[in-house]
């Protein structure tokens, strides 16, 4: 029996390397240097009706409709509900949302709020 045969990196190896270094560093230069982005806006609708648009300054603000009280928090980027005097407490636990797209619903205070601004880019900041 004779054992294993031993491996030696070729010039080849070094060259499939290099290629998936360049690759990477491609990838998080298009990331780090990809255009900004316009600022996203809260839009705060009751009752179906635009009420308010807000940056996402630290900030709070209460809302009232339909006998209901919504307490909105804006903090470091993200808006949450923080409490909600309605019975199902379904916009308490949607919890905080971040990116263009995401809404906040209070369906007996007929309160939404959405996030609207620029679409997130095609591509993740994480891979892996």
């Amino acid at each position: 029996m004779s054992g294993s045969p031993k491996l030696v990196p070729t010039k080849y190896d070094a060259l499939v390397v290099l290629i998936v270094l360049a690759l990477a560093v491609a990838l998080g230069a298009r990331y780090w240097f990809a255009p900004a982005r316009e600022a996203a806006e809260i839009i705060v609708s009751i009752g179906g009706v635009e009420a308010e648009r807000l940056t996402f300054d630290d900030s709070e603000y209460d809302y009232t409709n339909n006998g209901y009280t919504v307490h909105v928090t804006v903090r470091a980027g993200s808006v949450r509900v923080d409490h909600a005097d309605c019975p199902t407490q379904d916009c308490v636990r949607t919890g905080a949302i971040s990116r263009p797209g995401q809404s906040i619903v209070c369906l007996p205070a007929r309160i939404i709020l959405t996030i609207e601004g620029a679409a997130a880019p095609d591509y993740d900041a994480i891979a892996g």
